[in-house]
């Protein structure tokens, strides 16, 4: 490593000098910068020599951000990830960090380049349109970008570790019984309205035993125990939005959910009526065999159930929207008290039943719904304690 004068003439003739630092990165690669004084040529060595010895320094590179981002783009399909999750990824380079980073050199990217960019993304006054949500998730691209370059040896740390979006659990809006999940008397109104057959079979399931809409979509008959009475759904497989098949969204995901006995009667019914019946069939497939396509099942299966139960809003159209709805109740008629109508199942059973990799995701999303003792059952265990 060393800084040295280094003088030239242009081909106008004219005389240039300027300072020259000559140094080597990690890998024995040389590299020259030019500097415009002597101080500068010697400051660049010295940090260099310090990031070399702390295992930071990043030789200088042309590969961007936007090459970087390809390269990742590439290794996610490597690993056979879902075309709609490789999608997403798509969407997130391309809508976001490319446009603001897309240019920028991975070796002139700093912490602080990144911070800003975090910053940038949630200045709705100057140009920043998303929330905080999805600028989380962003964040979370650019990291995975940095994290694939560092595999590869072209940049030697991620410099947006440390850079987060905090969510608090407060801005997340609770889901309100009857608002966002079907009351119990709306999901009897809705399935005693459904046509028989495939329709309220399907809607059975969706609401007792929990089922996501892509995992009901990949249900196969060998994949449902209607043999005895402890009937059992088994969950293997699911279907993605572009109706490939492939395993659960997680290894919680696969999982075996008892079904009550009026649910086995319903899809015993239906496996008789229906054309394709085989162990490898879909449960709900179309007429040809296919799993089917989501929003026709919502279209043609759960928006008509309500409309026809009357469980609609203020303009007449179905109060629910998607199929999640189901599952939502789902969870609340695990949680609820026996008296209530419930299950009134411990978290840690709803979590497997829901499918849920963690205790923690069922509790953030559905701790609300779990009952606290009322003022009668206060009154009667105190005065139970004192009478003994």
């Amino acid at each position: 490593m060393s800084v040295r004068k280094h003088r030239w003439v242009t081909k106008n003739g004219e005389e240039r000098e300027a300072w020259l630092a000559d140094f080597s990165d990690g890998a024995g690669v040389r590299h020259v910068k030019f500097f415009k004084t002597k101080a500068a040529a010697k400051a660049h060595c010295e940090k260099v020599g310090v990031d070399k010895r702390a295992g930071i320094y990043t030789a200088p590179t042309k590969i961007t951000v936007k090459q970087a981002a390809e390269d990742w783009i590439r290794f996610v399909k490597g690993e056979k990830r879902e075309a709609a999750t490789i999608a997403e990824y798509r969407n997130l380079v391309d809508r976001h960090i490319v446009p603001r980073l897309g240019a920028t050199k991975l070796s002139s990217l700093t912490h602080a380049r990144v911070q800003k960019f975090r910053d940038e993304l949630l200045d709705r006054d100057n140009g920043g349109v998303v929330s905080r949500r999805l600028a989380r998730r962003v964040l979370g691209g650019l990291k995975a970008i940095l994290k694939d370059a560092r595999r590869r040896g072209n940049v030697a740390q991620n410099v947006a570790l440390d850079v987060n979006v905090e969510l608090s659990k407060r801005d997340r809006a609770k889901l309100k019984i009857g608002v966002d999940v079907p009351t119990a008397e709306e999901i009897g109104r809705v399935l005693r309205a459904a046509p028989d057959g495939r329709a309220r079979a399907l809607i059975m399931v969706a609401a007792f035993a929990g089922l996501r809409a892509s995992e009901l979509r990949g249900l196969r008959w060998q994949d449902v125990d209607l043999r005895t009475d402890r009937a059992v759904v088994h969950v293997r497989q699911r279907a993605d939005r572009y109706n490939k098949i492939g395993r659960p969204k997680s290894e919680a995901g696969e999982r075996a959910v008892p079904m009550p006995n009026l649910v086995a009667n319903t899809l015993r019914q239906w496996q008789l009526e229906s054309t394709h019946k085989r162990d490898e069939d879909f449960v709900f497939g179309t007429r040809n065999g296919k799993s089917d396509v989501l929003s026709n099942i919502v279209r043609r299966a759960w928006l008509p159930a309500q409309i026809k139960a009357s469980v609609v809003d203020a303009n007449g159209k179905a109060k629910y929207g998607g199929l999640h709805c189901l599952r939502h109740f789902f969870a609340s008629w695990c949680i609820n008290r026996r008296k209530d109508g419930g299950l009134e199942l411990p978290i840690k059973v709803v979590q497997t039943r829901l499918g849920h990799s963690s205790i923690v995701m069922t509790s953030d999303r559905y701790g609300h719904l779990f009952p606290s003792d009322d003022r009668a059952e206060l009154d009667e265990a105190v005065a139970s304690i004192y009478a003994t």
